[in-house]
């Protein structure tokens, strides 16, 4: 998946499928977020109980349905890294074949839940997985 450096497969559920047997638009979401969670893991070396962001935008292009029995891969970049928040772009292929595109603005906060400045080593991190 070329331009995403950080792709994760994503295993297509039957309690994904609405009636019509297509992947729910919600669930997409969640495809999401389970790839920028492993995204965070993975690049920033933060594991899930120690990520204090909460989600500020979401924004899904849809391309094309989702099925059952399709091999689902979501990749991940970042787009932006500010002082509190950081925007990550995604594209979700089912097959090969472009599902949906994205982007997220996700704002780090304190224990209060006030918005707070990112770590200055995530964005060193970021930059040296990405380029």
């Amino acid at each position: 998946m070329e331009g995403y450096p950080y792709v994760t497969e994503m295993e297509v559920r039957f309690r994904d499928l609405d009636p019509l047997g297509h992947v729910n638009n919600a669930v997409y979401a969640s495809y999401l977020e389970q790839a920028r969670v492993g995204y965070y893991e993975e690049v920033v070396d933060v594991s899930v109980d120690e990520i204090s962001f909460v989600l500020a935008n979401l924004e899904i292009e849809y391309k094309r349905a989702i099925e059952h029995g399709e091999e689902v891969r979501v990749g991940v970049r970042t787009s932006d890294v500010g002082d509190k928040s950081m925007t990550t772009e995604f594209r979700v292929e089912a097959d090969g074949e472009l599902a949906a595109v994205a982007e997220t603005v996700q704002v780090a906060v304190n224990e209060e839940g006030s918005s707070t400045k990112l770590p200055d080593e995530w964005e060193d991190a970021v930059q040296e997985y990405e380029g």
